[in-house]
């Protein structure tokens, strides 16, 4: 089955989806910045890697905590959106997604809230890989605690990432010879260049899971 023959019904899968508590460690903005502010509730609207390892947040509080996050050291720039909202741009090491889900490749939904140093993630992703994500944050000795598990019938692409992933297929973006850049593809669907990496990575990352043991089975 080639990548452009895929149906809609195909982008239909049995997941699993958990909902987990992870204390942030030191040094990390978002889990020094409430723990500072214990009483506040930091809520993630939006979260997108950038270049050289830094990342970029939009953000609201229940409080002003506006100066708090301008000191951090983790924090390279900051603007004001509106009262208690506030855009980050993350330093390299400054905070961003914890080590086991970069290397486990799972992302976590947006938004998600932080409290008193802890952030609540909802992840979906194969039974293996919440496995694998436990394990990796009891070796790393990361406090965290599993909220629930459950198994859910799900679109394997949103009705945005299946917008992308249709017109990244026409314009020949996957092609052995791509047609069109990066930074075209996102001229042409009307965002950023860094907003649409972001939703590939979270695209290819779903596919390629879902695919793995065709590929595998296919490919002895």
């Amino acid at each position: 089955m080639t990548i452009n023959k895929v149906k809609t019904d195909d982008l239909m899968v049995k997941t699993h989806q958990m909902r987990i508590e992870v204390r942030l460690p030191n040094d990390h903005w978002a889990g020094d910045v409430t723990r500072k502010h214990p009483s506040s509730i930091l809520r993630i609207d939006e979260h997108m890697a950038l270049g050289k390892g830094k990342g970029s947040a939009t953000i609201t509080a229940t409080e002003d905590i506006s100066s708090t996050i301008m000191s951090h050291p983790g924090v390279n720039d900051f603007a004001i959106i509106e009262s208690n909202r506030y855009s980050v741009t993350i330093n390299a090491g400054g905070g961003g997604f914890l080590k086991p889900l970069l290397d486990v490749e799972v992302i976590p939904h947006t938004p998600f809230e932080v409290r008193d140093g802890w952030v609540d993630w909802v992840i979906e992703c194969s039974r293996d890989k919440m496995r694998r994500l436990v394990d990796r944050l009891k070796a790393d000795e990361i406090p965290h605690r599993l909220i629930s598990t459950r198994c859910v019938s799900t679109r394997l692409l949103t009705n945005r990432q299946r917008e992308i992933f249709d017109i990244a297929i026409r314009e020949g973006f996957y092609d052995s010879k791509r047609k069109i850049t990066l930074t075209a593809l996102a001229g042409l669907l009307g965002i950023s260049k860094s907003t649409l990496s972001a939703q590939m990575q979270r695209m290819e990352s779903k596919i390629m899971d879902f695919f793995t043991e065709e590929i595998r089975r296919r490919s002895p």
